[in-house]
């Protein structure tokens, strides 16, 4: 199948939904429920076999990422693991192979540290801020907090130089203190962190009568659309965190402290395209692999709507560029409302993901980004800044010389009509 597909990722889901961890919030958990056959609570060897294989055999690079999540992936144990690294060597074919784990990190210790660090695993740590606002949505299936446990296992990633970012859901727990969340995380990490804004509806109509926590992104069934729960993220809450974030970032971290949001845009003012799906023009380049071998077309995706086969049935990579994937991902574009062609900062929020877009737009069929407020007020303020960081990039210069340049501003304001310092147009 090799040259068959274009660049895409699989999200691997080796323990399917089962997790040690009942975070109020969560999207996956209720993932068995879709299901009416029973799921494996491991991936089978010849669906893992068959998986590695294919995924190698399908990218025309020189390097093949693969990205472990789940659930919760380390209930596997190392074993599991050291299994795959030995069938990543077997199919490499010369390929460098690098892997991601995404985790909770309670079960992380020092057999878990020794192993990811010889096998350079980079991990995804979640971890939504000091105790109390970690432990408001992320409990034990007892209802136990596990902030101290999700930082020893962090301890244990420091104590073996294992490369993490840390991964933040922003929910009422957190949102109101986007200053003391920032530093903390700063403080935690090794430089990189990724915010996720929490968005989830109550279940109505169907969804409800059939057990759901959450309504099904729209088009997904008929019936009523949810309420948004009330630790979701409010549009207007988010923009101020990201402003007050971005502000302090600006002016201190730029170049030492990797925020995803912010390099993401940064990216889309440098003309390159959007590095996160949620903000591209279109997506579909991310499916995902279930334990049992069945791909869907997304993440936030799983339901027997998306479903495009199974891998040991259907080739991966023939899967991934479907007529039905293709029509996936060019709906994100096709399916914008008017009012998003009509928009200053189009570009940079591509419309957001449409798992999102519920919120009705007057005569037409297609609804809006339920955050798009927030959007319009993040990246207008965001703009100035990013092309002045543009400029810096393309004349040749480091992009922290933002900072310089924000901090000269403070002191002596720019009027409308004086030249940016980094050497472009107006400010």
């Amino acid at each position: 199948m090799s040259g068959l597909a274009p660049p895409y990722a699989i999200i691997a889901k080796p323990a399917g939904p089962q997790c040690n961890l009942a975070c109020r919030y969560c999207f996956y958990l209720e993932k068995v429920r879709l299901n009416p056959r029973p799921a494996p609570r491991r991936m089978p060897p010849p669906v893992l076999e068959s998986f590695i294989r294919q995924y190698i055999r399908a990218q025309d690079f020189p390097e093949v990422s693969f990205a472990w999540q789940g659930g919760e992936p380390t209930l596997l144990g190392v074993d599991f693991f050291a299994q795959v690294v030995a069938l990543q060597a077997r199919y490499a074919q010369g390929k460098k192979i690098s892997n991601s784990l995404q985790t909770n990190g309670v079960l992380l210790d020092d057999r878990w540290g020794e192993f990811l660090a010889r096998h350079d695993f980079l991990v995804g740590l979640s971890l939504d801020g000091p105790p109390h606002m970690h432990d408001v949505f992320r409990r034990d299936p007892r209802g136990g907090p596990t902030f101290e446990r999700v930082m020893r296992g962090l301890g244990f990633l420091n104590k073996h130089g294992v490369s993490f970012n840390l991964l933040t859901v922003l929910s009422q727990a957190n949102l109101a203190h986007p200053l003391e969340l920032y530093d903390f995380l700063r403080q935690a990490g090794q430089g990189h962190m990724q915010f996720i804004p929490l968005v989830e509806r109550l279940p109505e109509g169907p969804a409800r009568e059939r057990g759901l926590d959450w309504s099904p992104p729209p088009g997904e069934e008929a019936g009523p659309p949810g309420r948004v729960s009330p630790w979701s993220a409010r549009p207007d809450q988010l923009a101020e965190f990201y402003i007050q974030v971005f502000d302090h970032w600006v002016r201190r971290d730029v170049g030492r402290m990797f925020v995803q949001f912010f390099e993401v845009a940064l990216g889309n003012w440098l003309g390159r395209g959007s590095g996160l799906c949620q903000f591209a023009a279109t997506c579909g380049h991310a499916g995902v692999l279930e334990a049992n071998g069945d791909l869907y077309s997304c993440d936030h995706y799983v339901y027997p709507r998306y479903r495009l086969g199974n891998i040991l049935q259907t080739p991966l990579a023939r899967m991934m560029v479907s007529p039905t994937q293709r029509a996936f991902g060019l709906a994100k574009r096709d399916t914008l409302p008017r009012a998003c062609g009509e928009c200053p900062v189009a570009f940079a929020c591509g419309g957001g993901c449409p798992k999102h877009r519920f919120v009705p737009s007057p005569g037409e069929e297609a609804g809006q980004s339920y955050l798009c407020p927030a959007y319009r007020r993040v990246f207008a303020h965001l703009d100035p800044y990013c092309r002045a960081m543009a400029q810096l990039w393309r004349s040749g210069r480091e992009v922290a010389g933002i900072m310089d340049l924000v901090r000269r501003a403070d002191a002596q304001p720019l009027g409308p009509d004086d030249p940016c310092p980094c050497g472009g147009d107006k400010i």
